[in-house]
């Protein structure tokens, strides 16, 4: 196991923030982790695992320990004529995985290409996008407890999926570390091209729906739409799409009548935050050195030289915006440390 003292965290942060960690442990197998939360140096500082960095704001230091998630490994665990499990260490990249899914003609992630992080990040912040979540596809969770000190697995029940929620959010935020996921996926599968642009980019693109063509139609929407992380330092989407209830949405319907909103239950309303931040005028602005994405509103970016605070205050003003004109809070997707 290798420590690393007094590190810089850019190269480990897509908002490319320049904070430094008291040590730095990459984890490359389970005994890693082992000999990390029982080293005499290391075992009384507080822990941060860190995957692909593509969903954290760092706002200051780590005076503690970052394990530094660089678990390898995808592979078929079973087969049959109709479906196949597939067994990828959390330390893998998740767009590597769809693309080996792809590539074979195993459907049900096909939607999810190109989300920037780690394998380990989807069970946690249960990945969405284009009507596909991991919770559709997902057997199982194994992970390392450190209090228990052993290895546990949870099935998809027990993960208590929500939206860009699960208990790895809650329960046990800090008190695990994520080691593979299990995810069943169809060799006969059902495409879901209802959401977003999908069928209009096929359709453009002159392509019958396919887990290769839905893929690529995916690719090309993320890229037309959301900034690249190495050119412009961003988290993706920065903020989760409100759910109120029904009754108040149709109430800022008749004030609003453009406001779009897609039913979740009978009472729940999701309401598109892009739509709610553009409507206040904060998509493409600048303010200092971070801003609101020109493309979609729902991305805040680093133009340079941004610090974590100075995006954390940013994304606090649109959040009071927000408030102020909808009476609607807004909620950060991405986690500040």
């Amino acid at each position: 196991m290798e420590i690393q003292e007094n590190v810089s965290l850019k190269p480990y942060n897509t908002f490319g923030i320049d904070v430094s960690t008291r040590f730095l442990v990459p984890i490359t197998t389970l005994d890693d982790i082992r000999h990390a939360i029982s080293h005499p140096q290391l075992q009384r500082h507080e822990r941060l695992i860190l995957g692909g960095g593509s969903n954290v704001l760092f706002t200051k230091g780590w005076d503690g320990i970052t394990l530094l998630n660089e678990l390898q490994d995808i592979q078929i665990i079973s087969e049959t004529d109709d479906a196949v499990l597939i067994k990828a260490a959390s330390g893998e990249n998740w767009h590597k995985l769809v693309m080996f899914c792809v590539e074979r003609g195993y459907g049900g992630i096909e939607n999810l290409s190109l989300i920037p992080g780690t394998v380990g990040a989807a069970p946690m912040q249960n990945i969405g996008a284009y009507g596909v979540e991991i919770k559709d596809v997902l057997q199982s969770v194994e992970f390392y407890d450190f209090g228990k000190k052993e290895v546990i697995t949870f099935t998809n029940e027990q993960c208590e999926f929500g939206y860009r929620e699960s208990i790895f959010k809650k329960e046990l935020k800090g008190k695990v570390f994520i080691l593979s996921i299990i995810i069943k996926l169809n060799k006969k599968p059902v495409f879901n091209t209802s959401y977003g642009a999908i069928s209009q980019t096929l359709e453009e693109m002159g392509a019958a729906p396919s887990i290769k063509s839905i893929s690529d139609a995916v690719i090309h929407i993320r890229q037309s739409k959301l900034p690249d992380p190495e050119v412009l330092g961003n988290a993706g989407s920065f903020f989760k799409n409100p759910e109120i209830p029904t009754e108040e949405y149709l109430r800022l319907k008749e004030k609003y009548p453009d406001m779009p909103g897609y039913k979740v239950t009978d009472t729940i309303t999701k309401v598109p935050a892009g739509w709610l931040i553009e409507q206040l005028g904060w998509k493409g602005k600048t303010v200092g050195h971070t801003g609101n994405h020109a493309q979609q509103a729902l991305v805040i970016v680093n133009y340079g030289d941004a610090t974590g605070k100075e995006i954390y205050a940013h994304a606090m003003n649109v959040i009071n915006s927000v408030k102020d004109t909808f009476n609607i809070q807004l909620t950060p997707e991405v986690n500040i440390v």
